[in-house]
C-alpha cells in the first residue's frame, strides 16, 4: 500500500514538473471556479433598450438580474426593471407615467400576458408616444426570452395596440424569411 501511493505520488510530481502541465491545471481550476460562480450566483445577462436624451437613438443597457427558474417570474422581473428605467442619467427611461407598474405578468404557451397599471394609459409629459413605448417593451422581452412568441399587454385588462403589434411582426417575419 505504502509503495502504491509512493509510486502515485512520485507521478504526480513528475507529471507537475513540466510547466505546460502546471499550467493547463491552473486553468481547469480557475474555469471550474468560474462555473460553480456562476451556478450558485445565479443571475444572468438581460439586454434593455432605452433611447438617448440627444437624438432619441437606441441604446441597448445590460444588467445581470438574479435567475429564477421559472420563466414567468423571469419575464416579470425583466418587465419591472424596464420600467424603472435605464442606470445612466444621460439615456431617457421608456416614456411611460411615471408610477406605471406591471400588475401581473402571466405566461402560457409561448404568448406573455402583461396587465399594466392605470398610469400606463397616461401619455408622457416628454412627448413620447405610448406605442413607441409598449413596442420597445414588447421587442425587449422577445430579444431576452427566445421562447417568446407573443407579447400581448393590457391596461386594468383592456387589451391595447393588439392589431399594430400583430401587423409589426407579421411584417417582420415575412421578411426574415426571403
Amino acid at each position: 500500500m505504502k509503495e502504491h501511493l509512493q509510486k502515485v505520488l512520485s507521478s504526480l510530481a513528475l507529471f507537475f514538473s513540466i510547466r505546460k502541465n502546471r499550467r493547463l491545471l491552473y486553468l481547469a481550476a480557475l474555469c471550474l471556479f468560474a462555473l460553480g460562480d456562476f451556478w450558485f450566483t445565479g443571475l444572468v445577462r438581460r439586454t434593455f433598450m432605452f433611447y438617448t436624451i440627444r437624438d432619441t437613438s437606441v441604446v441597448v443597457e445590460e444588467r445581470f438580474l438574479r435567475r429564477s427558474g421559472d420563466r414567468e417570474t423571469d419575464i416579470r422581473r425583466y418587465v419591472e426593471e424596464a420600467l424603472l428605467g435605464p442606470k445612466s442619467q444621460e439615456i431617457l427611461a421608456l416614456p411611460f407615467y411615471r408610477g406605471t407598474q406591471a400588475l401581473a405578468v402571466m405566461y402560457r404557451n409561448g404568448i406573455v400576458f402583461v396587465d399594466m397599471s392605470a398610469s400606463a394609459s397616461i401619455p408622457p409629459l416628454d412627448g413620447g408616444s405610448l406605442f413607441s413605448s409598449f413596442l420597445t417593451l414588447n421587442k425587449g422581452v422577445r430579444r431576452n426570452f427566445p421562447f417568446v412568441k407573443d407579447v400581448r399587454f393590457f391596461i386594468r385588462g383592456n387589451q391595447v395596440f393588439f392589431e399594430e403589434f400583430r401587423q409589426i411582426f407579421a411584417q417582420s417575419a415575412e421578411n426574415s424569411r426571403t
